[in-house]
């Protein structure tokens, strides 16, 4: 678009300070807007100073649109010429702006459930919680453990994947946990000992079923194996299915440790 001169008296549009105010951008942006042929002033003072007219600055107002539904500015000065007018892509720019909208609110209501799962830990009801873990499933526990590990980075992290569950999600992980103490028990019945092939695979299979929660490299395994052994209510849970599976379970983990470099002697949560 060619510029032309202006009236000498120096009206027929904005200077490119006022232009740039009017539009929200900086005086830079439109001179570079002006350099690459996006946006080019209709006119120029005697001085040669840029002038923008009414359809100028319409045409700046919507570059500012384009690029903030993030279009490449090398995108934009097609769609503005677009061929089939400025009702279509008027149109074009709508429906992105909806489409924007439809993702910023589904990114608004993931961060929604981001924060609470941070509170509540598993975003179930009680009953769906006693009816998918148990009845010695107690709800009251996700707030204990908030308040006492709420700082760490293995509750953000279950917080996030709890965030993105479904109760069929849950239902998956809780039917994986009862299978693994299943195999558990009847490999320990079976004489199964720590330290074989067998005892190992069971190891990282009940490894795996904790990383559903947070991370559980082999170390952090070692210090859950012995918080089993420590706390009453787990070595009740564990040993209802097979008297001494607690111990057992435990030293089925350490032998996988070492079989992967870490010293239980020594092992910590990290």
């Amino acid at each position: 678009m060619a510029s032309r001169p202006a009236p000498a008296d120096g009206a027929g549009g904005l200077t490119v300070g006022a232009a740039a105010r009017a539009a929200g951008v900086t005086v830079r942006t439109l001179h570079h807007w002006d350099a690459v042929g996006l946006v080019r002033p209709s006119a120029r003072t005697p001085a040669g100073y840029r002038l923008y007219a009414p359809s100028d600055l319409t045409r700046v107002h919507r570059v500012v649109l384009y690029r903030e539904l993030d279009v490449p500015l090398e995108e934009i000065a097609a769609l503005l010429d677009a061929p089939e007018g400025a009702d279509v892509s008027l149109r074009r720019q709508r429906d992105l702006v909806r489409e924007r909208l439809r993702r910023l609110e589904r990114a608004g209501a993931a961060l929604d459930r981001l924060i609470e799962a941070r509170k509540r830990g598993v975003l179930l009801s009680p009953e769906e919680q006693t009816a998918l873990f148990g009845d010695r499933w107690q709800p009251g526990w996700a707030a204990g453990a908030r308040e006492r590990w709420g700082d760490t980075e293995q509750w953000a992290q279950f917080a996030e994947r709890a965030a993105a569950r479904t109760a069929d999600d849950w239902q998956e992980i809780a039917a994986e946990a009862d299978a693994v103490l299943a195999a558990l028990a009847d490999a320990m019945g079976r004489g199964v000992r720590p330290g074989s092939r067998e005892a190992d695979a069971l190891a990282e299979r009940h490894r795996a079923s904790l990383g559903a929660y947070f991370d559980v490299p082999h170390p952090r395994h070692v210090v859950i194996g012995r918080m089993y052994a420590a706390d009453a209510d787990f070595t009740a849970q564990h040993d209802a299915l097979r008297p001494g599976l607690t111990a057992w379970l435990r030293e089925v983990i350490d032998a996988n440790a070492r079989a992967h470099g870490v010293d239980p002697e020594t092992a910590t949560w990290g």
